[in-house]
C-alpha cells in the first residue's frame, strides 16, 4: 500500500521550516524512529550536509532521526531498507539528474510501492508525479529524463500563483505555461498553492490545507476543487 506526502512549500509565509505541518508530520510518521532524507535538490546551492541539518532541526521536534541518503557509500541499499524517505525542495533539475546519476530513480519507486512511507516537499513532490515537466524551476543541469516517479497518476504544479490582476506583469502566469504543457503532454497538472498538501493512502489523495487545489486537464478550462478524482 502506498503511503504518501506531497506539500507544496516546506515554509509558509510567517512560519518556520515544516512547522506548519507538524501535526499531520507526526500523524504521518506514527511508529517511525528514522528517516532517510534526500538532499539533492539543494536549495540556493547548500550543501548535503546543510541540507540535512535544517530538517534535523525540525524533526528533533516531534522526535525522529534524520539520516542524510549522500552519507551511506550505498545509496540503493539505504534506499531498499528505509522505512520512511523524505526528499526535500530546491531545483528539479538537480535532484533528477542526481538520483538518475546514482542509479536510484526506480530504487526509489519499487521501496514506495512496496509501502515506504514517502513525503516530498516542492521539488521532492515534483518527482512523485509522471514527469518533472510542470516544475517552476531554472533548468541549471540536464537531466538524462524528465520522467520521474509516478507515484500519482498526475503531475504537480508547487506554489501554484494566480494571476495578479493588479500587477504590471504581462508575461507568461502558471496557468499559461501549463496549458502550453498540455499542447504537448495528456498528463493531469495539479496546481497545488502554499500551505496545501496531497496525502495519499493506497490509490485514495485527499487534498489537505485551507485552499481549493487548480486542476487541468487537456482540452478542458481548469476549475478549482477540493477534491482529486483523477
Amino acid at each position: 500500500m502506498k503511503r504518501i506526502l506531497l506539500a507544496s512549500t516546506s515554509t509558509v509565509y510567517g512560519g518556520t521550516y515544516l512547522s506548519y505541518l507538524q501535526d499531520e508530520l507526526i500523524d504521518f510518521f506514527t511508529g517511525i524512529d528514522e528517516i532517510l532524507f534526500v538532499p539533492y535538490a539543494r536549495p540556493s546551492g547548500i550543501t548535503h550536509d546543510e541540507y540535512t541539518q535544517i530538517a534535523q532541526q525540525f524533526f528533533n521536534r516531534v522526535g525522529k532521526r534524520i539520516v542524510g541518503l549522500h552519507t551511506f557509500a550505498d545509496p540503493k541499499k539505504a534506499i531498499r531498507q528505509a522505512k520512511a524517505i523524505f526528499t526535500g525542495g530546491g531545483n528539479t533539475f538537480v535532484l533528477v539528474n542526481q538520483l538518475y546519476g546514482l542509479e536510484v530513480m526506480d530504487v526509489l519507486r519499487e521501496a514506495v510501492e512496496n509501502g515506504t512511507l514517502y513525503m516530498g516537499t516542492s521539488a521532492g513532490s515534483n518527482i512523485a508525479g509522471q514527469t518533472m515537466q510542470t516544475t517552476n524551476d531554472m533548468p541549471i543541469v540536464y537531466p538524462p529524463s524528465f520522467k520521474t516517479l509516478g507515484l500519482v497518476p498526475f503531475n504537480i504544479n508547487p506554489h501554484y500563483l494566480d494571476p495578479d490582476p493588479k500587477s504590471k506583469h504581462k508575461g507568461e502566469t502558471r496557468e499559461t505555461r501549463i496549458k502550453e504543457f498540455h499542447v504537448f503532454n495528456d498528463t493531469p497538472v495539479i496546481g497545488l498553492r502554499e500551505g496545501s498538501w496531497l496525502r495519499m493512502e493506497d490509490e485514495k489523495v485527499s487534498l489537505k490545507g485551507d485552499l481549493t487545489a487548480r486542476i487541468f486537464l487537456k482540452g478542458q478550462e481548469p476549475y478549482e476543487s477540493t477534491e482529486i478524482l483523477l
